[in-house]
């Protein structure tokens, strides 16, 4: 009785030599075909019929061995194959006696082929043959072809002819980077060694079969990512399931179909493609994450010794951006009347209360307004305009700013006097040329305005009483359109050679 692996190998011995056959007489019927010449194509489409014929006997065997077929019921079924082997060498030899000529050298030599395939199918039926493995040859160099130059295809196969035939096959398709492997130990290290999109394997193969192939490449997270279609004389379902339980792409029987092969080949080299389009987008889109967690991470940093404008720019246009250079800014100056008084009657840990509070709304509308925070001076703030991020009517923005100011100090002052605290807001504005840029030592920077501009905002600030918004005649000129101010009158600043016109603006116009 046959064990059922020895009916699989002997199924497998039978099926290989046909599996030639009709793989080399099919690429020549299509040949003699596409040249017009029908005396070539009817042998070649008899052989082909006779080799199919063949198949289906083999096939046979598996049920005879699934019902516990005698050894000699195999055998009788075994001797069924002999005509239509008969037939079959009759139309390769009818073949091959028209293909002498030099010109058909190429078909001369896939039809010797033949011949020496269905020879050893003969060898294989033999009733006392003992016939020896057929000599495995090493792979041999494909050359690349420009065909599709994307798709680099690995076939994998023990059997020299098979590895020929479907490499031909392949190369018909107009893939031109298909390369082989005699092994699956020779297919494991040259994927290891360089890249493949698509694997065609073989099942059956000594030593390393193909089983163990894919089962290793689905262990290795540099190759588990390459499809795999596997290519077996085996066609019963438990093998099927047993590879794409494993991993294997696709499965095809030999001999293939041109066609399904064709579609199946498509599909899968499709997959890789879209599969490798998904891990180069996340590949960006993780370095674009990191990028911006990294920005992010630099811009929390910068924050707490630049303002966010300054912050920002830093990280836009680099430190460049913060080169010390001249620019007209326009310079905004406010703070606390009464404050120092307020500050010898009562406890510091109220003076950070009320100083935290006044600070977090001044600070809201500089930031709403695009202005640039330049220091904290106690119960003092200055803020520049058009620096260093320009900005458009930066004397409009100031004005307007400084009354927002005002208006929303309101609340802050009726809830400190509540407290007991007497304290009221002064601003002024000045507009003037400055050199701006980074001061400050290693591990401690600031970005600051510099010129006889903030010496005036703060000298206009310091004259103004509670409630106003001071400015000279340069800032009014800029924005008389938009605002209501009235005079103050001149006024001679310290640090100031000349004496200011100056005015107190009260409302927006309109």
């Amino acid at each position: 009785m046959l064990e059922p692996s020895e009916l699989d190998n002997l199924r497998h011995e039978l099926r290989t030599p046909l599996n030639h056959i009709i793989g080399y007489a099919e690429m020549m019927l299509e040949d003699a075909q596409a040249d017009g010449r029908a005396a070539l194509a009817a042998p070649l489409q008899d052989t082909v019929a006779q080799a199919r014929v063949l198949l289906d006997r083999v096939k046979e065997l598996g049920e005879a061995a699934d019902v516990q077929a005698t050894q000699a019921l195999i055998a009788s079924r075994m001797a069924d194959l002999s005509a239509p082997l008969a037939a079959m060498q009759a139309a390769i030899a009818t073949a091959a006696a028209m293909v002498t000529g030099a010109a058909d050298a190429a078909l001369a030599k896939d039809t010797e082929r033949m011949s020496r395939a269905a020879e050893r199918l003969r060898t294989l039926l033999a009733p006392e043959s003992a016939a020896a493995p057929e000599t495995r040859a090493a792979a041999p160099t494909v050359p690349r072809a420009s065909a599709k130059p994307g798709a680099a295809i690995l076939v994998v196969d023990d059997n020299e002819n098979n590895r020929e035939v479907l490499t031909r096959r392949l190369q018909r398709e107009g893939y031109g980077q298909v390369a082989q492997a005699c092994d699956g130990r020779e297919a494991l290290e040259m994927l290891r060694r360089q890249p493949f999109d698509l694997v065609l394997l073989d099942i059956m193969m000594p030593n390393v079969d193909g089983y163990e192939v894919l089962e290793t490449m689905k262990r290795d997270a540099d190759l588990r990512h390459i499809p795999v279609i596997m290519i077996s004389a085996l066609d019963e379902m438990k093998s099927v399931i047993r590879c794409i339980e494993q991993g294997a792409e696709d499965y095809l029987s030999k001999p293939f179909d041109p066609t399904l092969l064709k579609a199946r080949v498509g599909a899968s080299l499709e997959k890789k493609r879209l599969r490798d389009e998904v891990v180069e987008w996340n590949r960006t889109l993780e370095a674009r994450v990191e990028e911006q967690v990294a920005q992010l991470d630099r811009l929390g940093k910068l924050k707490g010794f630049f303002s966010p404008q300054v912050a920002e720019t830093i990280l836009g246009e680099g430190e460049r951006a913060l080169n010390t250079h001249r620019r007209e800014v326009v310079v905004v100056f406010l703070d606390l009347r009464g404050f120092t008084a307020f500050t010898d009657t009562s406890e510091p840990e109220e003076v950070m209360g009320v100083l935290g509070e006044y600070h977090a709304v001044m600070g809201k509308l500089v930031m709403e307004h695009g202005g640039t925070l330049d220091a904290f001076l106690g119960d003092g703030l200055m803020i520049v305009f058009n620096d260093p991020i320009p900005v458009d009517d930066p004397a409009g923005r100031a004005a307007r700013m400084a009354l927002e100011m005002q208006r929303d100090f309101a609340p802050l002052h009726d809830e400190w006097e509540r407290r007991g605290h007497n304290l009221g807001l002064g601003i002024g504005i000045a507009v003037g040329y400055a050199t701006l840029g980074v001061i400050g030592f290693e591990g401690r920077w600031a970005y600051t305005c510099i010129g006889g501009v903030a010496n005036l905002s703060a000298r206009l600030c310091g004259e103004a009483k509670a409630g106003q918004v001071l400015v000279n005649e340069k800032v009014l000129k800029r924005i008389a359109g938009e605002v209501v101010a009235e005079p103050v009158g001149d006024m001679t600043l310290k640090g100031i050679t000349q004496a200011q016109s100056v005015y107190n603006i009260t409302a927006l116009k309109g």
